[in-house]
């Protein structure tokens, strides 16, 4: 769909700044996302091993401590979840020597949600997600929607928007390999591949798994269920398995960066809130292709046009805020009357950013009702609240709501 092969990571400047002065740095995202391509991009200053190569492996989990010392001083190692060994060790080499940039770690897990890793090198270590491409870097357009959406402000320019490339992005997704294809069936097959790999592979290196036919199943129904919310009470008897161990799958599935879990906003003074989570796979593409849905069917079908453009929408602002200077968190918003924001964006002042999508062309007035009732919720916390929608023009709706194009996430203010 794309012709070029290269890509701007635009979270290279986040990764130089922690190296200039952070001892590690962790970057992990989902495999074939690009990590191994933006670690290179640090240039020949940084040795190389991969830990997808056996003897590597071999040698770092027969002796981890000789393996870290014969290191150079700056070293990119990529896939270090193959071998949790290696990071005590890691820990005694930079408790020796706190000079910043000495390692760049690569994995396709998430360590976070391993304690003994993550405790091991607290202090000495900066974590980094590496999303797949957003469309701004596919396009190779800089962006700082993010920035000037919680400043109070929005593009006001019209922008010329193409439906048939909107859907083709969607049903493509952000990963570098299947948007070098040049038709839908050869994407799909990709995505089947990988996520069969990836199922078949990773999570079985990973852990011991009871029950490993149910990852597959369980991850089309959270495809099914993508941009809505989660009760996983009420998935379990669909496997005749218990609730424990559905959620145990549904971890899984979170620490290889299949899904992400939205938790919901609230404040605690309201209690009329619905607390429950949404779950989000975590690329556009893969969700189509575990759907298995054409460019017609989604356009027949707006229900999953919907939720799937939630879907794709989300995932682009998380792409965005992984290059943002601000810590951003994400949130979803409903309350017991039924009154619901998609996507709710926090910044560490506590200002917010509510965003709803829409699979239309046309606004409503009731497209904003939901945002109405998060500003009354929240008050000045508010900075913005948007619909993003299928229409051309950036309209201001009144204080503090506005409509944008969802093509304003890849043609906004350079960056």
């Amino acid at each position: 769909m794309f012709a070029s092969t290269t890509y701007p990571r635009f979270i290279l400047n986040n990764l130089t700044t922690a190296l200039a002065d952070t001892p590690i740095v962790l970057i992990h995202g989902a495999r074939q996302a690009g990590k191994t391509t933006l670690s290179k991009m640090l240039g020949d200053d940084y040795g190389y091993l991969t830990f997808d190569d056996e003897t590597n492996l071999t040698a770092a989990n027969f002796d981890p401590i000789g393996f870290v010392h014969r290191l150079p001083q700056k070293c990119i190692l990529d896939e270090v979840q193959l071998v949790p060994e290696i990071f005590r060790p890691l820990k005694q080499a930079v408790d020796k020597d706190r000079s910043p940039g000495h390692f760049v770690l690569t994995g396709s897990t998430n360590i976070l949600l391993l304690p003994q890793i993550s405790e091991s090198l607290a202090g000495r270590i900066e974590i980094l997600r590496l999303h797949p491409l957003a469309q701004c870097e596919i396009q190779r357009v800089g962006s700082n929607l993010l920035t000037d959406l919680f400043a109070g402000k929005f593009p006001g320019n019209a922008v010329p928007l193409n439906y048939d490339d909107i859907v083709k992005r969607v049903l493509w997704g952000g990963y570098p390999e299947p948007i070098q294809r040049p038709d839908l069936a050869r994407v799909r097959a990709w995505y089947r591949n990988y996520s069969a790999t990836i199922i078949e592979r990773d999570l079985m290196n990973l852990t011991s798994i009871q029950h490993p036919g149910v990852l597959p199943r369980l991850l089309r129904l959270l495809a099914i269920q993508s941009a809505q919310l989660l009760n996983i009470s009420q998935l379990a008897p669909a496997f005749q398995l218990t609730t424990p161990t559905v959620r145990h799958y549904t971890d899984l599935l979170n620490r290889i960066f299949f899904t992400d879990i939205l938790q919901p906003y609230h404040k605690n003074q309201v209690k009329r809130l619905v607390k429950t989570p949404k779950v989000h796979l975590t690329d556009s593409g893969l969700l189509c292709s575990i759907l298995n849905v054409s460019d017609k069917q989604l356009l027949q079908n707006p229900t999953l046009f919907g939720h799937v453009l939630e879907t794709f929408v989300y995932n682009e602002f998380r792409r965005h805020a992984s290059w943002s200077a601000e810590s951003i968190e994400f949130y979803h918003f409903r309350d017991r009357d039924g009154y619901e924001v998609d996507l709710v964006m926090e910044d560490s002042q506590g200002q917010l950013v509510a965003v709803e999508v829409k699979a239309s062309a046309t606004l409503k007035k009731n497209d904003f009702l939901g945002l109405h009732k998060f500003h009354r919720v929240v008050g000045d916390q508010l900075r913005l609240g948007i619909v993003m929608y299928l229409g051309e023009h950036a309209v201001s709706m009144g204080k503090n709501m506005c409509a944008l194009p969802i093509n304003s996430l890849w043609q906004g203010s350079d960056k």
